[in-house]
C-alpha cells in the first residue's frame, strides 16, 4: 500500500504559496503611486518591505514546531520558500535604503551603520541571513551534513535583531515591535516543547 501524501505537498500548493509571497510587491506597486501606504514613498516602501521581510521569517520559524504537532499537513516542504521569500524582501529593504535613501553615499551609508543603533542592528542581522539563503539548497545540505543545522541556527539571533531593529526604528509607537517580539519569544519556546511532546508521544505506554 503507498504512503499517504501529507495534505499540502502538491504542486497547486506550492504554487499558490509562490505567488501568494509576490503579492506584497503588487500592492506595493499599487499602494506608492496612490499614497496608500503615506504621503513619504521611500520611508514608506522601507517599512513595507521591513515588516513584510519580518512576517516571513516568523512564518518560517513557526514552520518547524507546527511540522512537529501535525506531520500530515507537509509545511516542511514550503519552509525553504519561505525563508527565501523573507530574504528577498529584506534584500529589496536594504538595496531601496542604500540605493534610494542614502544614493549610495558610502560615508553617509557608514556613518549611519556607526552611529544609528537600528541600522547597526538591521545590517548584522542581515549579514546573518546572507549564509542561509546561500546554503539553502539541498546540495548544501549534502555538503555540510550536520554543521549545516548548526549554521542554520543562526536564524534565530537573526531574527531576534530583526525585532530589535524594528523597535528601536519606531520612534512613537512600539506596541506592534513588542507584539512581534512576544511572538518570537513564543516561537523560541515553542521548539522545546514541541520537541518534548513528539517524545511524549512515542513513549510506549
Amino acid at each position: 500500500m503507498a504512503a499517504r501524501r501529507p495534505w499540502l505537498a502538491n504542486r497547486p500548493a506550492w504554487w499558490l504559496l509562490f505567488l501568494a509571497q509576490l503579492a506584497p510587491l503588487g500592492y506595493l506597486a499599487w499602494a506608492v503611486p496612490t499614497h496608500q501606504l503615506g504621503y513619504e514613498p521611500v520611508v514608506d516602501s522601507l517599512r513595507f518591505l521591513g515588516d513584510t521581510a519580518l512576517y516571513l521569517l516568523l512564518i518560517g520559524l513557526a514552520v518547524t514546531p507546527i511540522q512537529r504537532l501535525w506531520p500530515r499537513l507537509g509545511l516542511i516542504d514550503y519552509r525553504r520558500m519561505v525563508g527565501l521569500y523573507a530574504f528577498v524582501y529584506a534584500s529589496l529593504h536594504l538595496l531601496l535604503w542604500l540605493v534610494v535613501d542614502r544614493q549610495l553615499d558610502l560615508a553617509a551609508i557608514w556613518e549611519d551603520v556607526v552611529e544609528r543603533e537600528h541600522i547597526t542592528f538591521g545590517v548584522i542581522a542581515f549579514l546573518l541571513l546572507v549564509p542561509l539563503a546561500i546554503t539553502s539548497t539541498r546540495g548544501w545540505m549534502r555538503r555540510l551534513g550536520r554543521r549545516w543545522k548548526q549554521l542554520h541556527r543562526l536564524v534565530y539571533p537573526a531574527a531576534a535583531l530583526v525585532v530589535l531593529h524594528y523597535f528601536l526604528s519606531v520612534k512613537f509607537d512600539t506596541r506592534t515591535p513588542l507584539v512581534l517580539a512576544g511572538v518570537l519569544l513564543l516561537l523560541f519556546l515553542a521548539r522545546p516543547v514541541t520537541r518534548w511532546l513528539v517524545a511524549m508521544r512515542r513513549r510506549p505506554d
